[in-house]
């Protein structure tokens, strides 16, 4: 359902040429939501009625400075009883501007933070596999020890340490 929804928005902003506008608008409401709960709660909330979801997230986005087309479809989400689904909306919406400005969409997980320098690294390493300009989210998850986990795509490369370690005892284990 969140495909669709993202592929009737970017359709329409792609005619009206409004693409980076509207991503723009929606990385508003993606902080909107992370920043407050009780937004988080209006959206997941079957409690609250389709017009008092539409009242609500409204005047949100009008005090936000949300407007047009972007603010127009999020009310029609709201309407539709769909505001529950918007994050992943938001989310399919930016794998289609990705995917049309030809950037690749990665994800990366690191035991500790990546340095500006690493992180430059990474992305180099990444557009020469790729041959596109790569956009990574970098979650940190010490529980990997160390080295790092690529999901580019449908493709992951594993090389962390804890997998490594786990191959390793695997292996003594059928020695022994």
């Amino acid at each position: 359902m969140a495909g669709r929804y993202a592929s009737a928005l970017f359709d329409l902003a792609r005619e009206a040429n409004q693409i980076d506008a509207i991503a723009g608008d929606l990385d508003k409401v993606t902080a909107l939501l992370a920043e407050s709960e009780d937004l988080r709660r209006l959206v997941r909330s079957p409690v609250f009625s389709s017009e008092e979801q539409e009242k609500a997230i409204g005047a949100v986005l009008d005090r936000a400075g949300v407007a047009g087309l972007a603010s127009n479809f999020v009310r029609l989400v709201a309407r539709n009883r769909r505001l529950f689904a918007i994050e992943g909306i938001i989310k399919a919406f930016r794998a289609l501007v990705a995917a049309h400005n030809g950037v690749v969409a990665a994800e990366v997980t690191v035991a500790e933070p990546l340095t500006d320098a690493r992180r430059e690294a990474l992305s180099q390493a990444l557009a020469g596999i790729t041959g596109k300009t790569v956009d990574f989210d970098v979650k940190v998850d010490p529980q990997i020890l160390g080295g790092l986990i690529v999901r580019l795509g449908s493709r992951m490369v594993d090389a962390s340490l804890k997998t490594k370690l786990n191959a390793i005892k695997l292996a003594m284990k059928e020695v022994g």
